[in-house]
């Protein structure tokens, strides 16, 4: 067996422990699939003292993980701190610019700096790797980057947060509402110390990004991603969905086109019965469509300690095997500048209005929306007491920018009596 792999961890919250666990119980094994034994050397994290899950008590502490980063009796440095910025990014760049490769599941970080890390990668002779940034224990980006290489992708979409489908999926079978949900998952530990990131669909954006580089060959932008949460989801849209054959999930998709690069996560409808309507709870699910494979799904566990484990040591034992790869699968200086576009294919979508109860407002609503050639598919009215009439529309195929057009219509007038919801249906092959 060739020389151990040395690493340093640099971060011991839920899935540094679940590596060094990990390690620990599967030693033996990961060496021989690994052709070599991969050893902790050194670790370091906020607190020396902090009561973990796991035996930190033969490594060596290094109290700043930038003095970790250069240590010389590492060979690869694994980032599981966190944070787009501040001592992680430091850390990474300081590792690289010192011959070390690196391991990161940190997603925010590789969105804003991936293209700068990259390039930094090749001009040292380093490896970045990050399976654990995407969709926790699913081999999403060992797909894009190896099994799917020779096939050109047409489209990636599917729920990346799991979070946001526990609070969908919830507000569904318990008919809570959003904030009831939204509380529930913040006590049980499931969101962000910034629940936007995740609610906000952020979180799913940052791994969009780094999905998008790699199939398309762009760099990374995420910066030019169109985000939109599902705050304002309510138990009621899920009901009208349900009754329409539909769940309503938080998607990221992107897709290149002629126009340019279509990148954008928000809540669709998806048919209940497709893979993507029948996802629970936290699981994830990513769909990738290439011109000579068709569509693949990936489905499994998103987040947590074991499965985001599994992943950094996927990429650990590749390390050790000797592969080396590009960080998007190809060098930092082929990667392209794509020009940022809106999606211009036309497909149906689901509106929720507030009007007022009066005589004509439906026509006038109707006439805003016929106005920019939009016609309607279904209308629901519900009951009620007052003279606020809650008013479901579903219209026939048409593009954003007209629907935007007639909304903002709508907005403006005197019968709206609250911002009109649009959420798009998704078609799913």
């Amino acid at each position: 067996m060739s020389k151990e792999l040395k690493i340093g961890i640099a971060g011991l919250g839920t899935v540094g422990q679940g590596v060094v666990n990990m390690i620990r119980q599967n030693r033996s094994s990961i060496a021989t699939r690994a052709g070599r034994l991969i050893r902790i050397t050194s670790v370091s994290a906020q607190s020396r003292g902090k009561d973990r899950a796991c035996d930190i008590s033969d490594f060596l502490w290094e109290d700043s993980p930038v003095d970790l980063a250069q240590n010389p009796e590492i060979d690869v440095y694994v980032e599981l701190i966190g944070g787009s910025e501040g001592v992680a990014l430091e850390s990474v760049r300081k590792a690289l610019a010192n011959g070390k490769d690196v391991v990161t599941a940190n997603k925010a970080m590789l969105a804003h700096h991936g293209q700068e890390l990259a390039e930094l990668a090749d001009e040292m002779n380093c490896c970045v790797r990050f399976e654990a940034a995407v969709a926790g224990g699913i081999p999403v980006v060992k797909s894009l980057t190896e099994s799917l290489a020779g096939n050109t992708i047409d489209r990636i979409l599917g729920v990346m947060n799991g979070t946001c489908n526990y609070i969908l999926t919830r507000m569904e079978h318990e008919r809570l509402s959003y904030q009831a949900v939204f509380e529930e998952a913040e006590k049980l530990g499931y969101l962000e110390a910034d629940p936007t990131l995740d609610v906000g669909g952020i979180d799913a954006g940052h791994k969009l990004a780094l999905l998008s580089s790699i199939a398309f060959g762009t760099k990374v932008d995420f910066d030019n991603m169109e985000i939109e949460g599902i705050e304002r989801i309510s138990t009621g849209d899920i009901e009208q969905a349900k009754d329409m054959g539909f769940r309503i999930k938080l998607l990221g998709i992107s897709k290149f086109t002629e126009y340019g690069l279509e990148q954008r996560t928000q809540p669709c409808l998806v048919p209940a019965k497709s893979p993507l309507g029948q996802i629970e709870e936290a699981t994830n699910l990513v769909v990738l469509e290439g011109d000579f494979i068709g569509a693949i799904y990936l489905q499994g566990p998103g987040a947590g300690s074991g499965p985001t484990a599994s992943s950094v040591l996927s990429d650990l034992i590749e390390l050790a095997r000797g592969i080396r790869i590009p960080m998007f699968g190809q060098k930092a200086d082929t990667l392209k500048l794509a020009n940022p576009c809106k999606s211009a294919v036309e497909v149906p979508y689901y509106l929720r209005f507030l009007l007022k109860d009066e005589p004509g407002v439906l026509a006038q609503i109707a006439k805003s929306l016929g106005n920019v050639g939009i016609s309607i598919n279904r209308m629901r009215q519900y009951d009620h007491q007052t003279k606020e009439a809650p008013v479901i529309i579903v219209t026939h195929k048409t593009n954003r920018k007209n629907l935007n057009l007639a909304l903002d219509e709508i907005r403006s007038s005197d019968v709206s009596l609250e911002d009109p919801f649009a959420i798009r249906i998704e078609g799913i092959k």
